[in-house]
């Protein structure tokens, strides 16, 4: 809850007194640079949560990579969830046809 409140609300708090300011102060020139300011600086802060969420998702994925390539080493396969064969578990190459599987149709003229 507290981080939400700094990824979405403290950059919302911010454009929101940006805008405010402007309106108060009726547009006149000082008031529309601080407030554009202001704006900006929201903006900025929002885009900051932005890449720092965008960095830690990339870890997450090392992170699931690496319990793949573990999982790997112990078992010889990988993870059932990121087999390319899940539609037809059972296989260990896709590549192959099984036995009894029908072979399929050549594309090449006469093949």
């Amino acid at each position: 809850m507290r981080l939400r409140a700094i990824r979405v609300w403290l950059p919302v708090v911010i454009i929101a007194a940006g805008v405010l300011l402007i309106i108060v102060t009726g547009g006149s020139e000082s008031g529309f640079e601080g407030g554009t300011m202001l704006v900006a600086a929201g903006m900025s802060v929002w885009l900051l949560n932005w890449f720092y969420r965008l960095s830690v998702r990339g870890d997450r994925d090392r992170d699931q990579e690496d319990r793949a390539r573990r999982f790997f080493d112990e078992h010889g396969f990988w993870p059932v969830d990121e087999r390319a064969d899940t539609e037809r578990p059972g296989r260990d190459d896709v590549h192959r046809r099984a036995p009894g599987e029908p072979r399929r149709p050549s594309r090449r003229p006469g093949g």
